[in-house]
């Protein structure tokens, strides 16, 4: 019996929406992205993107268990010596909510470019609204 492997014209894409309110952010990230890897679909194969598109609202009232709201920091560097910056993550939730959800759930994939490809079907508003009503998104329960 020979393994079957799913073509690329045999994917289907569904949407997805996930209210981050009240929500820890690690394991909503986890579940993020599991769904778009496709691991959750039994077609899933590992080389190709078989996910789905999530929208993810309210980032802005995400939570952080224990002490990590007040330890949590951002690194960037602005490509210089000593050009090091580290951004507490009470500062990234007032000013970037969104970033905090993208960031957690971009280390959570492959570091490759079909990990990039699979980033670019998650996107992220601190608030209520999206604008991707058209797609009819389902509620993703997690």
């Amino acid at each position: 019996m020979k393994t079957y492997s799913v073509k690329a014209g045999e994917i289907e894409r569904r949407w997805f929406v996930v209210d981050a309110e009240g929500k820890i952010l690690g394991r909503l990230a986890t579940e993020v992205a599991r769904v778009l890897r496709g691991k959750h679909k039994p077609i899933y194969t590992p080389h190709l993107d078989t996910g789905d598109h999530v929208i993810v609202i309210n980032a802005a009232k995400i939570e952080l268990s224990g002490n990590k709201a007040d330890q949590k920091m951002y690194f960037r560097h602005s490509g210089y010596m000593g050009g090091d910056r580290f951004i507490p993550y009470r500062r990234m939730i007032e000013k970037h909510p969104e970033r905090v959800v993208e960031l957690a759930v971009k280390g959570m994939l492959p570091k490759t470019a079909l990990g990039k490809q699979m980033q670019l079907k998650l996107k992220v508003y601190p608030g209520a609204e999206h604008p991707h009503e058209a797609q009819q998104p389902e509620p993703l329960h997690l």
